[in-house]
């Protein structure tokens, strides 16, 4: 009885108390095994097995003299800065991949001649050329005249050694520190580009390699082999870098007739190294082209996968080739796509929504799901000749250009896969569309909806005419990135500012904000006013200044800031024409200058500022930003006065709208607005008409062939303000100008509220 009260007492602790004693027991157990002698033995064996890293290990080294692991410690090198020294200005590359040492992958050079660049060389470059980064063709004597578009280097010499020589040289010294590999080939051969620059992808750029066709040389007594330069072959950078120093010795002791050998002799008696058909599991593949082959007959896995054909005699069979090889190359695209379509529908089962989860089509992103009815994307309904959704917000236009074309594309698509989905038992044949209607997804591209009348054949003849609902879509391709040319923000800024009478009562605030965000920034930009007279003011210019105030509002600035010059330009004019006030700014300052032309209205900031400087680009594009019109605080606010919060942040864009009827506001270079009026000039033969029926917006878009990019620009926010429509300027400036006051007014909300308030005013 005693027992078992002792146990009941004791049983609820009876975990704890075996959870003790055996973590005890094993503490006791492994300290006895861990005692002994260990300083000595252990840790040099440690040590001399490379166990131990780090700081304690380079601390056992280097007391024993040895070289040690210390390059594995971090070394903190202190920063003192001289005072007695003056400070020097730290000069950054332009592009930060240079200050990084990265470089890019592949360069190519074509060897050609003066008899076959305009032929053979042609060929290559529009085949193959642009697909590569760079692309050099290489010379002899140079050529009377230089092809289009292409980048052509003469040597002086039509020798072929020389011409290798000079080439090698060429490419060490100028490019020698820009690109990991080089690849060299003649212009009678055809490379696949994809297949080469995928090859350089997967081999390492730290090595010396000579990778090509490899070939015995005459006599065939030794081992090592010359890469054929028929077929093209790879240089590394290192191994130029190593070659170099021989290329004197090689000209003056090497005698050889082809260059191709020339080079691999140089290339293996003073770098010892062979060229190379397989490396690193890589093999370098080519095709030798027979005497009147047909590349559309080839079939064999040779020619299909490899990266260079050779020989070609001719251009004509240099395109078939290209035509060839991309027809194969999209084949196995689509094919990739199948198996990939495949894959995804399989896995889909496994997913929680199971395949009903797997979106149409497969691989391409599901519909753009909204998440507020403003966000909803509208369908455009459509038949074979009329759209119902127009640009100038007409119910109702004809299907022209564009819209045509894409139209009779997406009908012959449909029916096209239809048949292929149901022949042999059905063909189909289009009769009419009965309703179309499509979509811009931003997510996956332009969908369709078809509703077809289709007459349908049986295998046995006969015919039915039966309706089919149909979906397409047609994907956004692949994105890629346009070159542009280098642009910075260190650019100075011209602002031009043209003042008419009426214009006056603005420019003050005008100047408080140029002088707030550019000159209290100390922001690279400079201030120009150009004060428009019309005739009657410009003759009591003596008497009464229209523009006295704004000039003295100038001074006063010019006061404040002793470094600061704001010029102005006086001009007499009845129509204040864009066009003729640019011409007078435009003599005045230099062709480089970045012009913004500005109005009294806006509001100069430094984020529009960059902006203009990076959009504005020299010889490239102009840019007309479209600026945000604050609606009227009239009919937006009425009897309530806006936050002083909502000025300053994302919530000053509400209560307003992106004018782009306006074109007043506008960034390009001094010498592209000159180019374009030199080539203007000669339709408008000093009509002054003409000359007030455009704007500089319309001399760009049909006299520069420039990029005329049109964007809206949020940094850019404008009061509200009714213009006056001068009529004398042309219908479409007037037109324009009329529709920015009705649509600036209100939205529609504010309107129908307005009108809300107004007729229950007046039935009380």
């Amino acid at each position: 009885m005693r027992l078992s009260s002792f146990l009941a007492v004791f049983r609820p602790a009876l975990p704890l108390i075996l959870g003790l004693s055996l973590g005890c027991s094993l503490s006791l157990l492994m300290v006895s095994w861990t005692q002994g002698d260990t300083e000595d033995g252990c840790s040099d064996e440690l040590v001399n097995g490379g166990l131990l890293q780090g700081r304690h290990v380079g601390e056992h080294q280097g007391a024993n003299g040895g070289d040690g692991n210390e390059d594995f410690q971090p070394r903190i090198v202190p920063y003192h800065k001289d005072p007695s020294k003056p400070h020097k200005k730290v000069l950054r590359t332009r592009y930060i991949h240079t200050e990084l040492g990265i470089r890019e992958r592949l360069l190519v050079g074509i060897l050609s001649s003066r008899t076959t660049l305009n032929t053979m060389g042609v060929a290559v470059n529009r085949t193959v050329a642009h697909r590569f980064h760079r692309t050099f063709f290489f010379t002899g004597l140079r050529s009377t005249k230089i092809p289009h578009g292409m980048t052509v280097v003469s040597h002086g010499d039509d020798r072929p050694v020389w011409l290798m020589y000079e080439t090698i040289r060429h490419l060490h010294q100028h490019h020698g520190n820009e690109y990991d590999w080089f690849y060299l080939a003649q212009d009678d051969t055809y490379t696949q580009a994809e297949r080469v620059m995928d090859l350089v992808g997967h081999l390492s750029a730290g090595q010396d390699l000579y990778m090509g066709r490899a070939e015995e040389f005459i006599g065939g007594e030794e081992r090592a082999r010359y890469c054929h330069g028929g077929y093209g072959y790879l240089l590394s950078r290192s191994l130029l870098a190593r070659l170099q120093p021989h290329l004197d010795s090689c000209r003056n002791d090497i005698l050889s007739v082809r260059p191709d050998e020339w080079l691999g002799r140089c290339i293996i008696d003073y770098l010892g190294l062979s060229c190379l058909e397989k490396h690193q599991e890589m093999t370098y593949r080519y095709f030798e082209l027979q005497k009147n082959a047909d590349p559309e007959r080839e079939d064999s896995s040779q020619f299909k996968n490899a990266f260079t054909v050779h020989p070609v005699s001719e251009p004509t069979l240099m395109y078939r080739l290209h035509k060839r090889y991309s027809q194969i190359e999209l084949d196995w695209t689509y094919a990739q796509i199948q198996q990939l379509q495949v894959q995804i529908s399989n896995l889909s089962e496994l997913t929680p929504e199971g395949k009903t989860g797997a979106t149409w089509p497969i691989g391409v992103n599901p519909p753009f799901q909204p998440k507020t009815r403003f966000e909803v994307i509208n369908w455009e309904y459509f038949t074979e000749d009329h759209i119902y959704s127009c640009a100038d917000s007409s119910p109702k236009c004809e299907l022209r250009g564009a819209d045509r074309a894409d139209v009779n594309s997406i009908l012959e698509t449909a029916v096209e896969r239809l048949n292929e989905r149901y022949q042999p038992q059905l063909r189909f044949r289009k009769q009419r569309l009965l309703n179309g209607y499509r979509r811009f997804d931003p997510t996956r591209g332009m969908e369709y909806m078809l509703d077809l009348a289709l007459e349908a054949f049986t295998q046995k003849g006969h015919s039915q005419v039966i309706a089919k609902r149909v979906g397409l879509l047609r994907p956004l391709s692949a994105i890629e990135i346009i070159p542009m040319p280098y642009v910075t923000e260190a650019t100075r800024v011209q602002v031009i500012l043209p003042v008419t009478a009426r214009d006056q009562d603005f420019v003050g605030n005008f100047l408080d904000t140029y002088v707030m965000n550019a000159l209290d920034t100390r922001d690279n930009a400079l201030l120009t006013f150009l004060f428009v007279y019309d005739p009657f003011d410009a003759q009591r210019v003596s008497q009464t200044d229209v523009f006295a105030g704004v000039k003295a509002m100038i001074g006063e600035v010019e006061k404040r800031y002793s470094d600061v010059k704001i010029p102005w330009i006086s001009v007499k004019t009845e129509v204040p024409s864009q066009v003729k006030l640019m011409d007078i700014i435009s003599k005045k300052h230099p062709v480089d200058t970045l012009f913004f032309l500005a109005s009294v209205w806006t509001e100069v900031n430094a984020d529009f500022l960059n902006r203009c400087r990076m959009n504005a680009i020299s010889n490239w594009q102009v840019f007309f930003p479209i600026h945000f019109q604050e609606y009227s605080p009239a009919l937006v606010y009425r009897d309530q006065q806006p936050s002083a919060a909502s000025s300053f942040s994302s919530e000053a864009l509400r209560d307003g709208r992106f004018d782009r009827h306006v074109f007043e506001e506008a960034c390009f270079y001094n010498a592209d607005y000159m180019a374009a009026r030199t080539k203007m000039a000669a339709d408008i033969l000093d009509n002054d008409e003409m000359l007030e029926s455009m704007d500089v917006y319309e001399i760009f878009v049909r006299y520069s062939g420039l990029h005329v990019f049109r964007a809206v620009e949020p940094a850019l926010v404008q009061k509200y303000i009714h213009r006056v429509c001068n009529p004398r300027f042309s219908e479409d400036i007037y037109h324009r100008c009329v529709l920015s006051n009705l649509e600036g007014l209100a939205s529609r909300s504010h309107l129908a509220m307005a009108l809300f308030e107004q007729e229950q005013a007046n039935s009380t």
